[in-house]
């Protein structure tokens, strides 16, 4: 995460160019079908395969009529720029201040577009009263306490929260020297805590991971961050996806494994979002650079959504770069178009597995319990035995939707393999399945397990989506067995 007073690099170095789209003979028709169904805001686009595009937002531009307007026309996810820091919220011990923040979450609210939430425990933005505390075990019951107090005053309003940001060390596998790693140890032992307590204060949202100079698939810092991820997961602990910040000028340019870095984090059964884009440059080079972006997501199935920082330029956190979509005077750029191009030619996530992943020859870290027990969270009532399923809406759009399936082990002990019942009302047709192989496409079906998440340790869970025609409403119902 960054914010308009701290940051540190950034960049992007793009490999396509836009092609042209030849309209000769029997083919016009079927381009210009295409052009007029194709939607014409990002939001909107991104809806149609089933994400999202979202921006960071700046409480103090609301009132500011041309940044309202396109906040309002073209995004459907909203992140607060530094709102909900723990400066902002908790500015001295067990007080939180809201005011700013509850105003976002209102504007996102009135505009029908989703909130993430930025940031719960990171080594940055902290007020002096956190870094004053000596011991391990105080400092362990500070973090409890903020992360139920901002969680528990946002729940159910929050679609992601960002749970730690940028805990690893530049050029490194391991950790960043902070007062997280200085009181609780050099290890994810605190960050595993965290989650844990996350999981508990709100159970319905998703719990990300975020970090900046993670794009490249085989540098260290990289690595590391997926050697946490592999190791959380096959241990149940409850990360449900990883954000890749995505700062990027010519110095820092688009690392040609980019789309292979985000695959191989979605193949360990974790959504990957984009969630600071910007680039720094003007015209066509710069266009083409944000066209390789978002070509990466969309041909990941797991890539749940992109979200820039900033929406004009003079708004973002290094306005001499003019590294957003829209000049000083609200004008889409060629970035916009091609953007906007980019996300109408996308599809929803396939039915197919995802990506093989290439394993990095180390080993994953050992993690250090937390110094206290983390809370654990009550398991799902009123389904039989030891899985549990929980059907959420995650987006609609005039004659279809996206919807996710949450599996949940509420016993002690690992499952192998699970199966939910599927009510699908009439009208309604799966288009697109992932994480899951469904038994049919209407009606009442079956969605097993895939290949690789058919096992679910104690207390954990996983997660499956589709994308259907028809509408939202009535909900599907969901049940789940195991074998």
């Amino acid at each position: 995460m960054r914010e308009s007073r701290i940051r540190r690099r950034a960049g992007l170095r793009a490999v396509l160019a836009g092609g042209a789209v030849l309209l000769v003979g029997a083919g016009l028709s079927l381009a210009l079908t295409a052009t007029a169904n194709a939607a014409t805001t990002l939001g909107a686009s991104a809806a149609a395969t089933g994400r999202y595009f979202g921006t960071a937002v700046n409480s103090g531009k609301l009132n500011d009529s041309t940044y309202s307007t396109i906040l309002a026309r073209e995004f459907n996810m909203v992140t607060p720029e530094n709102e909900m820091k723990w400066d902002a919220t908790e500015p001295s011990r067990g007080t939180f201040t809201f005011g700013n923040a509850d105003a976002i979450v209102s504007r996102a609210t009135s505009i029908g577009a989703r909130m993430r939430g930025h940031t719960l425990v990171w080594h940055s933005q902290l007020p002096s009263w956190v870094s004053s505390v000596s011991s391990a075990s105080d400092l362990t019951t500070v973090m409890h306490n903020h992360i139920n107090g901002v969680m528990s005053h946002y729940k159910g309003k929050i679609y992601a929260w960002d749970v730690v940001n940028e805990a690893f060390a530049d050029g490194s596998s391991g950790l960043r020297s902070s007062i997280w790693t200085q009181r609780l140890g050099n290890n994810t032992g605190w960050i595993e805590d965290a989650f844990r307590t996350a999981r508990a204060a709100d159970p319905a949202a998703k719990l990300c991971y975020n970090d900046y100079n993670t794009d490249n698939w085989t540098d260290a810092k990289t690595q590391g961050v997926y050697n946490m991820v592999r190791d959380f997961k096959a241990r149940g602990v409850p990360i449900d996806c990883v954000g890749f910040q995505s700062h990027f000028n010519s110095a820092s340019p688009v690392p040609a494994s980019y789309q292979t870095t985000l695959s191989n984090f979605a193949a360990l059964g974790v959504d990957v979002q984009i969630t600071e884009l910007d680039i720094e440059g003007s015209g066509t080079t710069q266009a083409n650079n944000y066209r390789t972006v978002v070509n990466a997501c969309m041909a990941v199935a797991r890539c749940a959504g992109i979200t820039v920082w900033g929406i004009r330029d003079p708004d973002s956190w290094r306005a001499s770069g003019t590294p957003l979509l829209f000049d000083g005077s609200g004008n889409k750029k060629p970035a916009y178009d091609a953007v906007l191009t980019a996300l109408n030619n996308g599809t929803p996530p396939p039915t197919t597995n995802p990506p093989t992943t290439t394993r990095p020859s180390t080993a994953p870290p050992t993690t250090s319990p937390p110094t206290t027990a983390p809370p654990t969270s009550a398991p799902p009532t009123g389904q039989p035995g030891t899985c549990a399923a929980t059907y959420r809406l995650v987006n609609s759009w005039p004659g279809g939707f996206q919807a996710e399936v949450t599996v949940q082990n509420n016993g002690a002990t690992t499952i192998n393999g699970w199966t939910v019942p599927l009510g699908l009302p009439a009208g309604v047709s799966i288009v697109n399945m992932w994480n899951a192989v469904g038994s049919g496409t209407s009606g009442s079906i079956n969605a097993t397990n895939a290949n690789y998440n058919g096992t679910i340790a104690g207390n954990g869970s996983t997660t499956f989506g589709f994308v259907a025609n028809g509408s939202s409403t009535p909900a599907p119902t969901v049940g789940c067995h195991t074998p």
